[in-house]
């Protein structure tokens, strides 16, 4: 069933769970994710990045998404994630996404404010849920992962939510995309305070290569929602690699790929202890 981050996330951040976000480019990567979530009767959010968008088109993969949200026998969130312009957010909210994220964190803090709150107004009136952020989660790839982030501070956290109103909120606390080539250092005081501030339910990216541990301590502490896609794309380019080796043929090597990618989001879903909460 179709729902919005209103329907899943409250009930997370008060039975200390978290909903997974697996970013879908493609409809492989999606039947892995439905199915895993259907057969471990866990709420799930899905869909695509704006960033992702040179790998399958919103138009395109929008229409697969959400048939598969719709007729699916657990909750499912579709949400347009880490939207960097006013255009393609309001693109996603037309072709019926339930959610979405707006990302001005790297930009002017007023200008983020503003854009938020007019994005909110908007997706509200349309019936969706809104995600904002405030710090910057940065790039594990580049290095900078731990370094030169700007961290969110509780100040900042209740300003932006009570100036945008927004539904969730994703916080910096030492989280990075991509492939860490270091292990993070994740600040779990701080997390701790903002979700004592706050009653939004709170949002990890990053999460991709991050130990158990830390997911446990990031859930436990506070976090409604974890966003993966890192994990899967491994997951999923492991199993095409294998299969080539093995000689198979395309098609035995496509459910491979599916099969990878469903394992790895059981596994996450396991971890976040979102498992039966359908």
């Amino acid at each position: 069933m179709l729902v919005s981050l209103n329907d899943v996330l409250p009930k997370a951040r008060d039975g200390h769970y978290a909903v997974g976000l697996f970013n879908t480019t493609d409809t492989d990567m999606l039947q892995a994710v439905i199915s895993a979530a259907e057969d471990l009767k866990s709420p799930v959010i899905i869909g695509t990045a704006e960033v992702l968008l040179p790998f399958g088109e919103l138009s395109l993969i929008a229409p697969s998404v959400l048939a598969a949200a719709r007729r699916a026998s657990v909750p499912v969130v579709v949400h347009y994630d880490h939207g960097l312009t006013f255009e393609r957010c309001m693109e996603a909210l037309h072709l019926g996404f339930s959610s979405i994220m707006f990302d001005g964190s790297a930009g002017d803090t007023a200008q983020n404010l503003a854009d938020t709150r007019e994005v909110v107004r908007i997706a509200h009136a349309m019936g969706a849920s809104v995600e904002g952020e405030i710090g910057h989660v940065g790039e594990a790839a580049n290095g900078d992962g731990d370094v030169s982030d700007r961290y969110t501070t509780v100040d900042e956290a209740l300003s932006f939510i009570d100036a945008t109103g927004v539904d969730a909120l994703a916080i910096a606390i030492g989280t990075a995309h991509g492939q860490y080539k270091q292990k993070p250092q994740l600040d779990i005081n701080r997390l701790k305070a903002i979700r004592n501030a706050t009653q939004v339910p709170l949002v990890l990216h990053g999460g991709s290569g991050l130990s158990d541990d830390d997911f446990r301590n990031t859930v436990r502490e506070g976090i409604a929602k974890v966003n993966i896609f890192t994990d899967l794309c491994l997951a999923g380019s492991g199993a095409m690699k294998e299969s080539m080796e093995k000689g198979l043929d395309y098609l035995a090597a496509r459910n491979a790929k599916v099969e990878a990618i469903y394992e790895a989001v059981k596994r996450k879903m396991t971890l976040f202890g979102s498992v039966g909460k359908a």
